[in-house]
């Protein structure tokens, strides 16, 4: 069965005339039918009075569409994009970040570069150096049996463009765009390429990615930069397409060669793109920042073990966690907790059986003090959580089980991070990935993947409602919750019988015993867990 094509749309500068963009793509959507994303290059906000904004900040107005933009390319702009790793700005518009990968669950895959060149040091907030450039190759460029990227968006357009193409216009590629980008491109090889600033539109012809003859065919790349919103020549800012992910698509139809395809415009005379003008590549961060790789609040970047990579020569003080506003049978001080049930005591963060547990070893891993969510807690229990999680991994593998996490930030007053064993006879990771997207597409939940670095904090606000699931390769799946959301949800997934085959556990209520039996179940977890207990060597 053929694969159904994704239809997105891509954006110019909008220089906030958000009225115009979104009344233009409520017009299209009216008339063709609904599109999946919406993607911004170029500058998002602009000169203008904040007044639209606010509207849309505050939820008065809301995009028609989900909406992703990339970050600031002044000084004057900064202020809009207070978190560097990418954040949700207002409901359907979200920033992306500096740079990184953004994956959907269809394995559409979008790489991202806010910002303009620079090859000075300490870079502007609202640019990307050399570096920046160099980890996104490597980090893409390295896995194995690398082809490509579906979409590449960078603000500014990449220099030497025009060669072997058709007439930029008014725009001199050989002296206009950034060297930088044209590199990225070169090493991404992206389906397409969509830029801005220049205020103009210019679709280039397509161009081949191998060497006829001497290199295996690859998929050719279409360069679209667009026009700013609302222009007075009424030049296009807006570009809709179809694509089928990459990943998705047979080989033969992937390669197939556009009857106009032109050289590679960076590949000859555009060499000097390349040499003698970058400087020398940096030791390479750790990967990249993700979005959706896609985000700490402080702006600064963590390791996947959630430890902040910034040193101090003075150790920070805890932050004291918020106070619940009531009684909390998770708060580990409350006399509301069922003490017996816990197997496991950290510094910040504990363990306990989860009670009606979907197997006598369905865990939860849970702060000691009040956070309503993942997204809300404080650097050093981020850190704790990170050991725990790596701890239980080991601790199940150990008993030929993998392990499925998952958080609901919805009708919760405190984070509950439900750990469940999954044998690894019964199914593959895969296929449990794949029974969570088929149940959340029958109803009609939209789950995203989210690249295995990124922070769930880069794409949910404190406060928002939302679903996800962690396996143990360390993909995530994430639904943000606009309505309603079954509760039950992750249990019926894993109770499933595409997973544990269990269907009659997936209502907690159902599977309650008695405190005798809890007591006896928490006694075995705690010997069993016993060799694998981290927090012993925290005295």
């Amino acid at each position: 069965m053929a694969q159904k094509p994704l239809r997105l749309l891509a954006c110019g500068d909008v220089e906030g005339k958000f009225d115009a963009l979104f009344s233009r793509v409520r017009a299209i959507q009216k008339k063709t039918g609904n599109f999946d994303l919406l993607l911004c290059v170029g500058n998002f906000f602009g000169s203008t009075p904040d007044a639209e904004w606010e509207e849309y900040k505050t939820g008065i107005k809301k995009a028609p569409i989900q909406t992703y933009v990339l970050g600031a390319n002044n000084q004057e702009t900064v202020k809009y994009f207070q978190d560097v790793d990418g954040c949700e700005l207002a409901e359907n518009i979200t920033y992306l970040g500096r740079k990184g990968v953004f994956t959907g669950s269809s394995g559409l895959q979008i790489v991202y570069l806010s910002g303009t060149e620079s090859l000075n040091e300490p870079v502007p907030g609202y640019s990307f150096s050399p570096k920046d450039v160099s980890s996104l190759r490597t980090m893409l460029c390295s896995t194995p049996q690398f082809k490509g990227v579906d979409i590449l968006l960078t603000s500014p357009w990449p220099k030497y463009v025009g060669n072997f193409g058709n007439s930029s216009g008014e725009v001199d590629t050989k002296k206009c765009g950034s060297a930088l980008i044209s590199s990225l491109a070169t090493g991404l090889k992206p389906r397409y390429h969509f830029a801005a600033l220049e205020k103009t539109y210019y679709e280039r012809l397509p161009y081949r990615n191998h060497i006829v003859l001497q290199e295996n065919a690859q998929h050719a790349t279409r360069f679209i930069a667009l026009a700013n919103v609302g222009n007075p020549e009424k030049k296009k800012y807006l570009y809709a397409f179809s694509i089928v992910p990459m990943k998705l698509m047979d080989a033969a139809e992937l390669v197939k060669q556009p009857p106009d395809v032109t050289e590679n415009p960076y590949r000859k005379s555009g060499k000097e793109a390349f040499t003698g003008k970058q400087t020398p590549a940096p030791e390479e961060e750790s990967a990249c920042q993700f979005f959706f790789d896609l985000n700490e609040k402080q702006g600064r970047k963590r390791s996947s073990t959630g430890r902040d990579t910034k040193s101090s020569p003075h150790p920070k003080q805890p932050r004291k966690p918020p106070q619940p506003p009531g009684p909390c049978w998770f708060c580990l001080a409350s006399p509301e907790v069922e003490k017996h049930l816990v197997v496991n005591i950290g510094t910040h963060c504990y363990l306990a059986l989860a009670k009606g547990g979907l197997s006598d070893d369905h865990v939860l891993i849970l702060p000691i003090g009040h956070y309503q969510s993942v997204v809300e807690l404080s650097a050093e229990v981020v850190e704790e959580v990170e050991k725990y999680k790596a701890t239980l991994r080991r601790f199940f593998r150990s008993q030929g089980k993998r392990c499925v996490l998952f958080e609901r930030n919805y009708k919760s007053h405190h984070l509950q991070l439900q750990v469940i064993p999954v044998p690894l006879s019964s199914c593959a990771t895969d296929d449990i990935k794949d029974a969570f997207i088929t149940q959340a597409q029958e109803q009609q939940i939209e789950l995203l993947e989210i690249p295995e670095h990124s922070d769930i904090k880069q794409i949910a606000q404190p406060g928002a409602a939302y679903f996800y699931v962690e396996l143990d390769t360390g993909e995530k799946l994430f639904h943000r919750i606009k309505k309603n959301f079954p509760l039950q949800f992750g249990r019926e997934v894993l109770a499933s019988e595409a997973i544990l085959n269990i269907p009659d556990k997936s209502d907690w209520r159902k599977c309650q015993i008695s405190k005798e039996e809890e007591e006896t179940l928490a006694r075995r977890f705690r010997k069993d867990f016993e060799p694998f207990d981290f927090t012993v060597d925290d005295d």
